[in-house]
């Protein structure tokens, strides 16, 4: 199985424009995140962007980049463009859709999202972390997976909520927003229309979910920072430092 791993990045964030482009220590934040996915050594890696300020940051640092069309709604719409146009001889048929915001995040997790999809009953996989901080239980920003035990570090998607879920006794998992698609799920994934709960919640995944697609999620140790605010990116230098 070949993956090929895609960073959609779009330059027109409301709380930080710019924000792919934004220094961090002379290199330009979507350049560290290219960085970190090239040293997860996972498959080919791509930024795809509508930006001709974001390619020319990304080449110029050796990195490849798929122009994409700039009336996406998702990355995982933009994602589907620049597979549709790197690999019309259908090489690929795992793709991880990779946030352009995680400077810092460790190359680890993006091997770790790939593993569920060894299951070929397994159509989308992704990653949560346990919730160790009580403010991130009621917190409505930290979205949570609700899930089923199938093995050691490993669940199976019930539900995503931005609420206090499932209630009673046990762990609450933090889910972390980067994916591995099986090529043929994300050409199902982007075929469909958003749904109810989706829409409702507000969250992309859940389309998948009632579609009836299985979701499957490796837990991991670690929360990525996702730089979404002039603060994260003050953190994410800091992270970086030297």
């Amino acid at each position: 199985m070949s993956a090929l791993i895609l960073i959609p990045a779009r330059l027109e964030a409301t709380r930080l424009p710019g924000k792919p482009l934004a220094d961090i220590h002379g290199v330009p934040m979507i350049v560290h995140v290219w960085r970190r996915a090239i040293a997860a050594n996972a498959g080919h890696v791509v930024v795809a962007t509508d930006s001709a300020d974001v390619r020319d940051a990304v080449t110029a640092h050796g990195g490849a980049v798929a122009m994409t069309r700039s009336d996406h709604q998702t990355g995982s719409d933009r994602i589907f463009e620049a597979l549709t146009a790197l690999d019309p001889a259908r090489r690929y048929d795992r793709i991880v859709n990779l946030q352009g915001d995680l400077p810092t995040i460790d190359p680890v997790l993006v091997t770790a999202c790939l593993a569920p999809l060894a299951d070929p009953s397994v159509d989308i996989a992704t990653l949560a972390a346990e919730i160790t901080v009580a403010e991130e239980r009621t917190n409505p920003n930290v979205v949570k997976v609700v899930a089923t035990p199938t093995g050691p570090a490993h669940l199976r998607a019930l539900y995503f909520t931005r609420a206090t879920a499932p209630s009673g006794d046990g762990p609450l998992y933090h889910h972390i927003g980067i994916y591995a698609y099986r090529r043929t799920a994300l050409e199902r994934f982007v075929a469909l229309k958003p749904s109810p709960l989706e829409k409702r919640e507000k969250l992309e995944q859940l389309r998948a979910l009632e579609a009836g697609m299985r979701i499957d999620v490796a837990i991991v140790d670690t929360v990525p920072l996702g730089v979404d605010t002039p603060a994260d990116l003050e953190r994410a230098r800091a992270l970086l430092r030297g």
